[in-house]
This record gives structure tokens, sequence and C-alpha cells, in this order.
């Protein structure tokens, strides 16, 4: 079984809805990481001090063959079609260890695509 990682950057306000639409659509889990950063519009300052926007990462390991899927989850959930909400990205997963509990849900997730 193969597994890719999508690693979403959203805005903390919509990192439930994000991860609620993901559960929906059959993600088992996800690891929410609170992160500061920088894009094309730069933080605005206050008295010279500057006000940085705070940002959310949500790690999704997921089965290779519900990506395509949950990415248009993700992109929906996260109205990433509007400027400053938010990117997600996939990653390839080499290895994997501690995943039994849930390897039933993958296969059936497997299953499904095929049938």
């Amino acid at each position: 079984m193969q597994f890719k990682l999508i690693i979403t950057f959203v805005k903390p306000n919509i990192s439930d809805k994000v991860v609620d639409a993901m559960k929906e659509a059959g993600a088992t889990g996800a690891t929410i990481i609170p992160a500061r950063g920088t894009g094309i519009h730069e933080a605005k300052s206050f008295f010279g001090l500057s006000i940085e926007n705070h940002t959310e990462i949500i790690l999704f390991l997921v089965e290779e063959h519900v990506v395509e899927k949950l990415m248009k989850v993700i992109s929906k959930a996260g109205k990433f079609d509007e400027p400053g909400t938010g990117i997600a990205i996939v990653l390839p997963i080499e290895h994997v260890a501690g995943l039994e509990s849930q390897m039933k849900k993958f296969k059936d997730q497997a299953r499904d695509e095929y049938f």
C-alpha cells in the first residue's frame, strides 16, 4: 500500500472546516501545527512592529488512490479559489509505521476506488 502526505497551509479560522470536510470524505485523522509565515502580501506594521499573520499546517497521511479526491475537498472547504486562503501540496511517503489500527480503512478506500 502506498501513502502520500497532504500538507495544507490555512488560516486558523479555516482549519476546522478543512479537517471536518476531509474526515467526512474519508481521511482517518489530521495533525494541526500552529505556524506563521509570509507571502506576496507582507505583514503590516504597527509602530514599527511587524504584525504577522498566523497560519496552521494540517497534515493528512492518506492512501495514494484518494489523493485527487481529497485535494478537491481541501480546495473547496478551504475556499482556495479566493486569494490568501491557503495552499495544499502532496509529498510521497517511503515508509510508514504505526498505522496498523487504520489499515482496514485504507484498504477499504483503495477497494472502493476500483469498484
